[in-house]
């Protein structure tokens, strides 16, 4: 019999809030998702595209959160239908940056939304950047607004990124929404780090909220060297004979092969 499992709910993870700080990872593939499970991760966020049954055999039990990456949508039925679809296809909310308008069909729908406050990536023109937000107080008092309107559009979670972690702590504690910190400070209810800082995996600039536990930056350069080694080793070997070997081939019985012979012989006239 197969196993059940039981993964979270939005109100399991809303009871908790203010309890525990629960664990969140960005993964892109099936092995992270397969390891966020085996770690006992909380939450984790994919790509929409990663959904689907496979995805819930390696990851059965993590809260899962597809993103609705802003552009790729435009009206709120376009949301709607990928909302829909991430949802039937093994997500338990969607990420979503559009607008409160569209955060309200949504909700009206009943599907759990997890909005964007503080450092908004696809929005940062607005506040200047790739910076923290929040560092004034009436930068501090405009992410506040922007939380209550989150809230009375019906998100259940917000991320918060690049908050200073006094200014994040306040706002956690004065609303319902799951605020999960991304560089935002443990005064939020939850820790929300990708998978490629956690693993040491870019090659770029880390930001200061990252903390990374693995160089596999290292060992895919590694790994990278010994592919090149092993090409270049075949493409020798064939050119000098050594590749293929006996031991590579399959054989035929010699009076098969002998006859064989002779009926090739007979069609095309060659000795």
């Amino acid at each position: 019999m197969m196993k059940k499992h039981r993964r979270a709910t939005v109100a399991d993870l809303l009871s908790e809030k203010g309890k525990r700080q629960l664990t969140m990872l960005r993964v892109t593939s099936l092995e992270e998702a397969d390891a966020a499970e085996k770690a006992g991760i909380d939450i984790v966020s994919v790509p929409p595209s990663l959904l689907g049954p496979v995805f819930r055999e390696a990851a059965p039990t993590p809260f899962a959160i597809p993103g609705l990456e802003y552009g790729d949508h435009v009206s709120a039925e376009d949301y709607l239908r990928a909302a829909f679809a991430a949802l039937k296809a093994g997500g338990d909310a969607v990420y979503c940056a559009a607008s409160l308008q569209t955060i309200r069909r949504m909700r009206d729908e009943g599907i759990p939304v997890c909005g964007h406050l503080g450092l908004i990536p696809s929005k940062a023109t607005w506040t200047g950047g790739f910076r923290v937000v929040g560092k004034t107080a009436a930068s501090a008092a405009e992410i506040w607004r922007q939380t209550k309107a989150l809230e009375e559009a019906g998100a259940f979670a917000a991320e918060i990124e690049v908050v200073p972690d006094d200014v994040a702590a306040a706002i956690s504690s004065n609303t319902s929404m799951l605020m999960i910190s991304m560089g935002a400070g443990s005064g939020c209810d939850a820790q929300y780090l990708f998978a490629d800082d956690v693993l040491g995996a870019n090659r770029d600039h880390y930001p200061r909220h990252a903390k990374v536990y693995r160089n596999f930056a290292a060992e895919h350069d590694r790994l990278q060297r010994e592919r090149i080694a092993a090409f270049t080793e075949f493409a020798e070997d064939v050119r000098t004979g050594a590749y293929p070997e006996k031991r590579h081939l399959v054989g035929i019985d010699d009076a098969e092969l002998e006859i064989f012979l002779q009926r090739l012989k007979s069609e095309t006239g060659n000795s």
